[in-house]
Parts: C-alpha cells; sequence; structure tokens
C-alpha cells in the first residue's frame, strides 16, 4: 500500500514543498507532463474560515514542481454553482499566486466538457481535467453538511459544469462523487487541514489542526481523513463505494511523519459552536493538532447525544502530573484516562467516550 506522508505546522507553502520533496514527488511526473493544480476554491472567501485551500498550498506545489524543471503547470478549478470563480479565486490569493509564479488559471465554468461513460451513467467532465497528464487534487479536509465529511473525492466535483453539479444533487451525491472518482483518478493529492471547517463546507467553524497530509491514492486519504475526525467509514458511504468501483484502497498501513505537532501558544480565537463545544476542556499549551482532534470527537459525540461532563485536560503543561480524569494525548499519560497519541485521532478519543457511556460513569 502506498504510504501518506504528514507534516505539521502553520506556513503552508513550506508545508507543501516539504511534502512533495519527501515524497519524491518529481520521479512520479513524466519530464513533460502537462500538471494541473486543482485546489477547493468552493466559495468566494479566504482560507481562514476553513472552507477553501491555503493559496501558501499551490504557490508550495509550484515552487516544487519549476525548480525540479517542470513548466508546463496550470491552476484549474470551477466555484461552486451560484458562485463566480473569478471572484472567488482573488478573495482567496489565487489570483497573486498565478500571477507571481507566472503559471495560468483556467476557470472550469468556462471549458469545454466531454461526455464519459461512469459506473454510474454517462457524466459530463471538463476538458482540461480529462487532458491533463497529471492531476494533482489539493482538497480542504472539512465537514459537509450532507455528506459529513468532505476531502479528495468529493474535490473533484469541481471539475464539472454547473449543470452536471446540479444532477450529482439530484442524484443523491454519492452515487455520483464515487462514479467520478473511479474515472477521473488524480496521480497526487496533498489535503489542506491546517484549518478544516468542523461541519460546513462553506466554513463559518473552522478547527486549527495545521496539519497537511501527502498520498496518491485518494480513497487512502479520504478514509485517513474520516478517522483525523472522529468519523466511521459507514459516515461517508462514498468511500466505500468509490473502493467498489476502483478509485482506490481504504487500507491504511504506513504514515510518515516528517515532524512532529508543536505548542499552540497562539491558538486563534474559536467560534460560538466549538467554544460551546469545549466549555469542559482545561488546555494548558495544547498543540493545535491534538486539540482539534478533542474538539472533533466532543462535535460528533454532541450529535449522537454521547453526554460529556467531565473536565477534560490537555496539552504540555499536563507532563508528568498524576490525577484522577480524562486526559488526551501523551502528555496526560498520568491521567488515570488517557487516550494516548501525538496527537491521538479523533476516533480514539469517541471510543473512550463511548466506553465511559456504555458503562454508565460519568465523562
Amino acid at each position: 500500500m502506498p504510504a501518506i506522508y504528514e507534516i505539521y505546522g502553520t506556513d503552508a507553502h513550506l508545508m507543501a514543498y516539504s511534502l512533495m520533496s519527501a515524497a519524491d514527488v518529481a520521479a512520479m511526473i513524466p519530464k513533460k507532463a502537462s500538471i494541473a493544480l486543482k485546489p477547493n476554491l468552493v466559495i468566494a472567501a479566504g482560507p481562514e474560515g476553513g472552507a477553501t485551500t491555503h493559496p501558501g498550498v499551490l504557490s508550495g506545489c509550484i515552487a516544487y514542481l519549476q525548480e525540479n524543471g517542470f513548466s508546463d503547470i496550470s491552476v484549474i478549478e470551477g466555484s461552486w454553482v451560484g458562485d463566480n470563480t473569478d471572484r472567488a479565486m482573488k478573495a482567496c490569493g489565487y489570483d497573486k499566486v498565478c500571477r507571481d509564479c507566472n503559471v495560468p488559471f483556467y476557470d472550469l465554468k468556462k471549458d469545454k466538457t466531454r461526455k464519459v461513460d461512469t459506473r454510474l451513467r454517462p457524466m459530463e467532465i471538463t476538458c482540461r481535467a480529462l487532458d491533463t497528464d497529471f492531476l494533482i487534487d489539493l482538497p480542504v479536509l472539512k465537514g459537509h453538511c450532507q455528506t459529513n465529511m468532505t476531502c479528495a473525492l468529493k474535490n473533484l466535483k469541481g471539475c464539472l459544469p454547473d449543470r452536471e453539479k446540479r444532477k450529482f444533487h439530484s442524484d443523491g451525491l454519492i452515487k455520483p462523487i464515487a462514479a467520478l472518482a473511479a474515472y477521473l483518478k488524480p496521480s497526487l493529492v496533498i489535503a489542506d487541514s491546517i484549518c478544516g471547517d468542523l461541519n460546513f463546507e462553506e466554513g463559518g467553524n473552522p478547527v486549527h489542526t495545521n496539519r497537511m497530509m501527502l498520498g496518491t491514492d485518494p480513497v487512502q486519504i479520504d478514509a485517513y481523513g474520516c478517522r483525523l475526525m472522529g468519523l466511521e467509514l459507514d459516515d461517508v458511504p462514498y468511500i466505500r463505494l468509490a473502493e467498489q468501483w476502483g478509485a482506490g484502497s481504504t487500507r491504511i498501513e504506513d504514515i510518515i511523519a516528517l515532524n512532529e505537532p508543536q505548542n499552540a501558544a497562539d491558538y486563534p480565537e474559536t467560534s460560538g459552536l466549538v467554544r460551546r463545544l469545549t466549555r469542559n476542556v482545561k488546555a494548558d499549551s495544547a498543540c493545535s493538532a491534538c486539540y482539534a482532534s478533542l474538539v472533533r470527537a466532543l462535535y460528533v459525540a454532541d450529535k449522537e447525544r454521547i453526554p460529556v461532563r467531565e473536565e477534560i485536560s490537555i496539552g504540555q503543561g499536563f507532563r508528568g502530573k498524576k490525577t484522577d480524569g480524562i486526559g488526551i494525548g501523551n502528555c496526560c499519560r498520568g491521567f488515570s484516562q488517557c487516550v494516548t497519541g501525538c496527537p491521538p485521532t479523533a476516533s480514539d478519543v469517541i471510543d473512550v467516550f463511548k466506553r465511559k457511556a456504555e458503562s454508565g460513569s460519568r465523562i
């Protein structure tokens, strides 16, 4: 199975560049290949709201590619139905990246399309997405109000004309997303999880994990995304269906971490939803990745009506302390109940919540 590379930080440019260097992406690409970068530009909003791909991800990828001798590079995207792609790309700073790097941006809403046969039905896909030699998928790992999660697989929906996007919704999203992924397979995925929204594709409740992942299998990346967000694969049905239809594999065997999460001394002000979820959390020098796993677990627990009333401790300030209660992460190993990991996944935290609820003990 291919490995997933993972990096922590806040500099999107450096993180994307470092991931590509570590994975030796240049060796994967034919010398004179055309390369298209497909970010997530769903709305006209900057990345800080948790909806759109950071412009530094684009600039980091382009810098790496250009330094390794590749020149036929473009950025392709079409914002969602009802929004203007040109307005969206300027709001997110992509115009400056493309201008500084001398790379063209193509609005896929204006592109020609070609009808292809997919596992579900004939489907229209934009020609630039179909004809590029090496498609790099740059999604945001975030929540979604209809599919629970969106990442690598659903991000490909931006490669469709608006009329096809409308059909996706009338078809219920699940089967069309899987069918598109099985036909239009990206060669590389770099998932931006620096501050993906907790539960809504348009952003508004960002959770700062300061994390980014690289892989060559979009199904595997999405399966890992589920684990990080505390979701079961069955919570996002198009992932298993995409696997069944040949888009990739849900198996995860090798995670290569390039560094470790850092203390987030300047953790950003949280939204009202996050403040409510973390009202019983005592944080002392908690790194953002660990804190985000806890927030996502609390969000799932809230949706599933799992009571969480006990104070929860998290952060490097609890190292070496031995006490009763629940602690999150390896820094809290001295607690009577500790969810280990550096950082643990949201799934790990939820498992503890569920076990306590089932046993009748107070959380």
